[in-house]
């Protein structure tokens, strides 16, 4: 009689802190043996030559959400295929506090949206826009529902928060157990530059960079940080994008204060120069905050290894670029300031860290897995079922091919967007099969998962967020 559903044998297991040899023992989805030659199993793999890695988290991803004046291309079923198809197993978007209807609604949407379609297992971050007291009511009742983590934008408009609505919810997520995130650029200066810029006649896609410089994340940062140090509260600093900006985070981690921080793919692998494409092509790599200089990449690298920046994260939020609906929606002779902003990158992330992190040594095994799995995991409240391979954990398993290589193209990322930033980069090291919760969803480039199969996971209580300096503290 079988003793397993399915052992893995014979690779090399790579956790955040360890790599060593032995087969994986699954059975009903989860982890239950790790040792030398294990028993009989209803269906073995052998991983011979291969890295069996958790499976990526990717805790900032913009799925079937409406982005201001776009909506984003991938349904919940079309980016879980393209996480799948990239290693990643676990994916965290955005539910909206809306201006019109409650939260209760937005995230009922949400969640219609993303159960039954979704591949992998999902969980959300909410959007805060109202600070009203009944506004934080709604939104202390979503964490309580399990939605454990709120965003909040310091640009964008109407979603701007000032001072004082940041210190309601930072109050709020201290008393009820929630970490918030934020995007962190200055509105006021933003609009400042655009308007200049665009009076001027400097329209095109490069000065997108102009309008939205180092300086105003790095004030941004700077400020965020100071409001959660008055207020005793863990953030996380969303795609930190230059060495101004980490360098604010690690001033700050230095004297005490609980602060958190991802990058992103963008960031390490794009440039400002990237804008400068000729024709309307620079659109395709327009994000927020925009991609800064060669010199922010080694910076970002340096802080990676140093353990300033902990999370590496894909910001997917991937609007078409040969569409109306999508990036040429004003038209390609449109300002910058018209253009939607975002990235491709949920299946692009892994590879693309894995080849030119790890296997160009600017990174090692286990940090890899520690950036792009268990710190997310932990930061989020999804581990120990989530980010590491431990008895007792979800068998969400990655099988890679450390010497393979591979040219990226928008086809091989499995997404509903036209294009990926990364076209045509070679490189070295690839996913070759993806299991999620024992069940293989992507191998060899084909999709095997079904629709359905990911599940929500709700987040409780946990410690990793509770305040630096007073946790019994109300």
């Amino acid at each position: 009689m079988a003793e397993f559903d399915l052992v893995i044998r014979n690779g090399t297991i790579v956790t955040a802190s360890d790599t060593y040899r032995a087969d994986i023992g699954i059975r009903d989805g989860r982890i239950v043996a790790l040792a030398e030659k294990l028993g009989p199993a209803s269906e073995e793999i052998d991983a011979s030559d291969r890295l069996v890695l958790p499976g990526g988290v990717d805790s900032h991803c913009h799925i079937d959400e409406c982005m201001g004046p776009a909506y984003t291309a991938d349904t919940f079923e079309t980016a879980t295929r393209s996480a799948a198809a990239g290693g990643t197993t676990t994916v965290i978007s955005f539910t909206g506090q809306p201006e019109a209807g409650t939260v209760a609604e937005s995230i009922a949407g949400s969640h219609a949206k993303a159960e039954g379609s979704a591949l992998v297992d999902y969980s959300f971050h909410v959007i805060v826009h109202d600070t009203s007291a009944e506004g934080l009511a709604a939104l202390e009742q979503a964490i309580a529902d399990g939605h454990r983590s709120l965003k909040i934008f310091m640009t964008y408009g109407n979603l701007a928060l000032g001072d004082a609505e940041i210190l309601r919810v930072l109050t709020l997520a201290r008393r009820a157990g929630a970490l918030v995130t934020v995007h962190a650029e200055n509105n006021a200066a933003i609009v400042h530059l655009t308007a200049a810029l665009e009076q001027a006649g400097l329209t095109a896609m490069r000065y997108h960079a102009r309008a939205k410089p180092i300086a105003v994340e790095r004030e941004a940062c700077h400020r965020m940080i100071t409001l959660a140090e008055i207020a005793d509260v863990p953030v996380q600093i969303f795609h930190v994008s230059g060495e101004e900006s980490a360098a604010e985070v690690r001033r700050a981690q230095a004297r005490g204060v609980k602060i958190f921080a991802e990058t992103c793919p963008q960031y390490l692998f794009l440039t400002e120069d990237d804008l400068d494409r000729p024709g309307f092509e620079g659109a395709k790599y327009l994000c927020s905050p925009a991609p800064r200089t060669h010199a922010d990449q080694e910076a970002l690298w340096k802080h990676l290894r140093l353990g300033t920046l902990g999370v590496i994260s894909s910001d997917h939020a991937a609007t078409r670029f040969d569409d109306p609906q999508g990036k040429k929606r004003a038209g390609e002779n449109a300002s910058f300031a018209q253009v939607p902003n975002g990235v491709p990158g949920l299946a692009a992330r892994l590879p693309l860290l894995f080849s030119e992190g790890v296997n160009k040594g600017r990174i090692d095994l286990n940090t890899f897995v520690a950036l792009t799995a268990t710190n997310p995991a932990k930061l989020f409240g999804l581990s120990p079922r989530k980010g590491t391979i431990a008895i007792g954990a979800d068998a969400d398993l990655v099988l890679w091919d450390r010497e393979r290589k591979v040219t990226l193209t928008s086809a091989l990322m499995q997404h509903a967007v036209d294009y990926t930033p990364y076209e045509g980069m070679e490189l070295t090291g690839w996913p070759v099969m993806t299991l999620s919760r024992g069940q293989i969803v992507a191998a060899e480039g084909e999709i095997r998962g079904m629709a359905g199969h990911g599940r929500f996971l709700p987040r409780g209580p946990y410690d990793y967020i509770l305040p630096a300096r007073y946790p019994g503290a109300t």
